[in-house]
């Protein structure tokens, strides 16, 4: 089983200024000649950390990372202020065109796999391939299997823990009801509603209970981007038309991608992967026997690296 690559240090940080408001935080890892892969994290409100540059050889690859908008150390911390859909799409064209990239890799995950989709079908002609994780087609029934039912079947005992900071009279809609918790004056409602968020999300990421995973995402930092950002995007349906991503699958129908899905994954279910491999006729769908929802999970790990060999192999053969 193939493992991370050793932990390496970027050879080059950006701050990209791309609005009045925001400017994000970007590094550049790997070989400067390689193949250009960039990084999509999940959320949408999480951000990349040093794992986020080892899932691919860096002999072949010039591996780039950026922290979306509000998130990580991209600035204004938490801002919810021009952050759509919209708005990331064209941020990472703007990171693009400022490292001078005619092509490159998109490997998201989760939300990552939403925005890398979206990405491509605005921007078809700039991707190489894709390698999506975790598929999150940001449909209602998506966002309802997550915060009304579904994952609290296999899980009821962390949506306890979940719903316990919302009164009984507001439970019919959660995401508004945090949505208004994270967004009100009142500081103390505001953090221990942004850790119970993200405790939820974290507890039910893996096949394996891991605490260093549910602790990273519930630090005080990490727990309000990602809680205030994602009920941000939640109450306003991912900022994109119903099954947006399946209705305009054609325009990306050339470009080669490979799926990696864990088969108990209880945050985002295998029938996201399904639909988009069915519809997607470029796409190969590899199922992961023995893993959940998270990237760092050790079959999700082996299945990705292969997919950037892979590709790897089938963009230096076709150049």
């Amino acid at each position: 089983m193939l493992v991370l690559f050793p932990e390496i240090k970027p050879y080059k940080r950006h701050q990209i200024k791309v609005s009045g408001i925001h400017e994000l935080y970007l590094d550049e890892s790997g070989n400067p000649s390689g193949i250009p892969v960039l990084f999509v994290h999940g959320g949408p409100g999480g951000a990349c950390d040093a794992s986020s540059r080892r899932f691919y050889d860096p002999q072949v690859f010039r591996i780039i990372t950026f922290d979306q908008r509000g998130c990580g150390r991209s600035t204004p911390h938490g801002s919810l202020d021009e952050n759509t859909t919209d708005h990331l799409i064209s941020d990472i064209e703007k990171i693009r065109e400022h490292l001078e990239i005619d092509q490159w890799i998109l490997f998201g995950g989760s939300w990552g796999s939403t925005l890398s989709l979206l990405y491509a079908q605005a921007h078809p002609k700039c991707v190489s391939a894709l390698i999506l994780r975790g598929i999150f087609l940001c449909r209602q029934c998506d966002l309802d299997w997550v915060y009304k039912d579904g994952t609290n079947r296999v899980f009821p005992d962390y949506w306890e823990d979940f719903v316990k900071p919302i009164a009984e009279n507001e439970r019919n809609d959660l995401v508004q009801a945090y949505y208004e918790r994270l967004t009100g004056e009142d500081e103390l409602a505001r953090m221990a509603a942004a850790k119970a968020w993200s405790a939820w999300e974290g507890n039910c990421a893996t096949l394996r209970p891991s605490a260093e995973f549910v602790a990273r995402l519930t630090k005080p930092h990490n727990a309000l981007a990602l809680s205030r950002i994602e009920t941000h995007y939640f109450v306003n349906k991912g900022f994109i038309e119903e099954n947006q991503i399946l209705k305009n699958i054609s325009v990306i129908r050339d470009i080669p991608g490979r799926i990696i899905h864990g088969r108990y994954d209880v945050l985002c279910p295998l029938n996201n992967a399904l639909a988009l491999n069915h519809q997607w006729v470029n796409s190969d769908l590899h199922i992961v026997r023995d893993a959940g929802h998270a990237a760092s999970e050790p079959g999700n790990v082996d299945a990705l690296i292969r997919a950037t060999q892979d590709i790897a192999k089938e963009l230096q053969t076709a150049g």
